[in-house]
């Protein structure tokens, strides 16, 4: 388990994560296939359990807006779609990898910005730290559970976005 269990530190761990995973990818020098793989495991893995975990307990709370968290789960989708098609170019490295990395980097880099200023500092405002330690524990479960299935792989991601 993490050396934190609070929801909204957990959270932004992993875009912190991402984020490094972006430079990585980018990094000429870098394993960048490697450094996708990691990415698309923690993407999947993030997303699925946000919105099985920790999106239905924030919209029971009065003042953290139920758009905001829907609109996040739209941001997963199109973050998971862009995923996708990163993961079906051929040539890491070619123009087509940079371009599509850079949608991917944009669509997850602005759902992250949102997410932080919204739905997590509406967390912190406004719920308990022992239900938001509650909530860090059953989303790092989910995360973890999601890891351990291979969630990131290109059929598991497919299937994600074309359901």
């Amino acid at each position: 388990m993490a050396d934190t269990q609070e929801v909204v530190e957990l959270i932004l761990r992993d875009h912190r994560r991402m984020e490094d995973l972006f430079r990585r990818m980018r990094s000429v020098e870098a394993d960048r296939s490697g450094a996708l793989r990691e990415f698309s495991d923690l993407l999947i893995a993030h997303a699925l359990a946000e919105e099985a975990k920790v999106y239905p307990a924030l919209k029971r709370y009065k003042n953290i807006d139920d758009e905001e968290v829907e609109h996040g789960e739209h941001e997963h989708d199109e973050g998971n779609k862009a995923l996708l098609e990163l993961l079906e170019v051929e040539e890491v490295g070619s123009d087509e990898w940079d371009e599509k990395l850079e949608e991917l980097v944009q669509a997850v880099t602005h759902h992250a910005d949102e997410e932080e200023r919204t739905i997590l500092n509406g967390a912190r405002e406004n719920v308990a730290m022992e239900r938001r330690e509650e909530l860090g524990r059953a989303f790092w479960q989910e995360r973890e559970r999601q890891l351990k299935a291979g969630c990131g792989s290109v059929g598991n991601v497919r299937k994600i976005v074309e359901s």
